[in-house]
């Protein structure tokens, strides 16, 4: 069997073995919405009915659950989004601090020392997202 999300792997299984999704949802004791559900991967069936539901279509639950993970399918494309959120808050301190020191220093309602703090601490998100670029290119 290819490696695919889980919901396809029912499906594909289901339909091998000639079920619609309401037979299979009487013989795990479910509704037939609960296997659409499973299917289009937008819900899980329980943990405890795995052995069942692999029984029912005939592999087995290690089979059943070697599903194809979002990182395999798309090897280029990256892991997760957090490292872009991360890259963006970072910037958005850095530039929250020159603007507030800029402002602060234009008000005279900062004292230098508590500036070059502020300003220290924009610059350090700075050099945090190019080192992250660094770390890229080095791979």
């Amino acid at each position: 069997m290819t490696a695919q999300s889980f919901g396809a792997t029912i499906a594909a299984l289901r339909k091998q073995k000639g079920m619609t999704q309401l037979e299979l949802a009487r013989q795990m004791g479910v509704t037939d919405k609960a296997v659409s559900k499973w299917e289009r991967d937008l819900s899980f069936p329980d943990v405890a009915s795995l052995p069942k539901l692999a029984e029912v279509l005939g592999t087995s639950v290690d089979e059943l659950l070697e599903v194809k993970s979002a990182a395999q399918e798309e090897p280029d494309a990256p892991t997760t989004k957090v490292p872009a959120l991360v890259e963006l808050v970072l910037k958005a301190v850095a530039l929250a601090m020159g603007v507030g020191v800029t402002a602060l220093t234009i008000m005279d309602e900062i004292e230098p020392r508590h500036a070059f703090c502020l300003l220290g601490i924009g610059l350090a998100c700075l050099a945090l997202v190019l080192l992250s670029h660094t770390d890229e290119t080095d791979e």
